[in-house]
């Protein structure tokens, strides 16, 4: 169980976000429920976190935004007292071949992927240094570890995310806190559904199971990273034997 502890995630508002938010719950965690743009969704898992017994707040917030990222962990602690986990989730794409990508596309998705996830690691660290205990679990893909056409810009970020993830395991150890990435394959949210059929039809055929994950088989491992004391510095994929 994990009563008495809150876990702060970004991009919670939907998709994978949202089910790693209601897992956390379900297990005890008062839940610090951080969005971009969508406030009535946020609201909404704000609602069903609160349904199962535990304190929810939504923060408006965009990671890439250093000081803004600090004044919203900054917050999360005043309100319910303490951090103990992060699940650095919030994330866009832009996808385009190299040769058609804009520096634009590259920077946007570079700041919320990688940037984002250093601005909330960075400022919530502190806190959990104090308490001598933490969870940070980084949403990388398997775009990260094995490459992606269209995707120079997000499988760029996920694999400096992995990077970030190791090495924060080794600087934050000596305090008892943790830092694992979950790397998700092709997983049914609002990114996937907007892909063309053929695209789909293709990745399907590429995953040795032979189905979509679905964002709760992504928010089971985050709870198990989260629930795990001697586990640290590990990259876990959850992608159906996409990459054996």
């Amino acid at each position: 169980m994990l009563k008495g502890q809150t876990a702060l995630v970004t991009g919670a508002s939907r998709g994978i976000g949202r089910a790693c938010a209601l897992a956390l719950a379900l297990a005890g965690a008062d839940i610090a429920v951080i969005y971009a743009g969508r406030a009535d969704a946020a609201a909404d898992t704000v609602r069903e976190c609160q349904a199962l017994g535990v304190r929810a707040r939504a923060w408006q917030c965009e990671v890439q935004d250093f000081k803004k990222a600090g004044e919203t962990v900054s917050e999360a602690v005043t309100e319910f007292g303490n951090i103990g986990i992060l699940v650095n989730n919030a994330g866009v794409t832009r996808d385009k071949l190299i040769l058609r990508m804009g520096e634009e596309d590259y920077d946007a998705v570079m700041d919320i992927n990688l940037k984002g996830a250093f601005n909330m690691t960075r400022h919530a660290a502190g806190y959990m240094v104090k308490k001598r205990f933490g969870r940070i679990i980084n949403i990388s893909s398997v775009s990260g570890l094995m490459g992606n056409a269209g995707q120079a810009n997000y499988s760029a970020a996920k694999a400096g995310l992995i990077g970030l993830t190791k090495t924060v395991a080794r600087e934050l150890a000596p305090r008892s806190v943790t830092c694992n990435a979950v790397a998700p394959g092709f997983i049914e949210t609002d990114m996937t559904k907007a892909l063309g059929e053929d695209v789909r039809n293709a990745a399907l055929e590429a995953v040795p199971l032979k189905r979509m994950g679905l964002p709760g088989d992504v928010a089971e491992c985050v709870l198990f990273l989260a629930r795990a004391p001697y586990i640290t510095g590990e990259v876990i994929k959850v992608d159906g034997g996409l990459y054996i």
